[in-house]
């Protein structure tokens, strides 16, 4: 099944409308994938491993679009190399490539990482509190370095806010392109 065909249809990832809860998932429930009538999406980090590893020549781009909550502006990171590997490595993510308008490059601190969920942990966070679990600390799952600076999974409000390095969201979408 590929999504990116000779045309290359861009394939959303992720869509977080409004920064809620939404995103506090299970390992279980992300590994499928969920979505709700708002518009908020998860793809499933099986479909998600399957597409990247799959892929055209192996090679997928990743592409954010990203709504700033003070001012609406929308800017936007590409990354010209993204993997998701399988469920028997925690869905490791692999990701380079950066450009775009953003500033810096957030999701590039995760590379490497193992997806972490408030009921899986796989990130190197240390700290007595919350369970040394991101995912609990910041109330969403997603690929954890000590937190994150790609915080776009996360419950606005709790500790890294939702956002993007130092960049408060309103909205954020992940799509996969060729």
């Amino acid at each position: 099944m590929k999504y990116c065909a000779a045309r290359c249809i861009p394939v959303l990832i992720q869509q977080n409308i409004d920064g809620s809860n939404f995103f506090n998932r299970s390992w279980a429930e992300f590994k499928v994938g969920f979505n709700d009538s708002n518009g908020n999406y998860w793809i499933g980090n099986d479909r998600l491993s399957l597409l990247t590893l799959s892929g055209v020549s192996g090679r997928y781009k990743l592409r954010f679009e990203l709504q700033a909550r003070d001012n609406s502006s929308w800017y936007w990171a590409e990354y010209s190399s993204f993997t998701v590997l399988g469920e028997s490595r925690n869905y490791m993510l692999q990701v380079s490539g950066y450009s775009g308008n953003a500033g810096y490059d957030a999701l590039g601190y995760s590379n490497g990482m193992m997806f972490t969920t408030y009921d899986r942990d796989n990130d190197p966070y240390t700290s007595s509190s919350y369970n040394g679990n991101c995912a609990v600390l910041n109330g969403g799952g997603f690929w954890y370095n000590k937190c994150s600076w790609c915080s776009v999974n996360v419950v606005r409000g709790r500790r890294r806010d939702f956002k993007w390095y130092t960049t408060l969201l309103r909205t954020s979408r992940m799509w996969l392109t060729c």
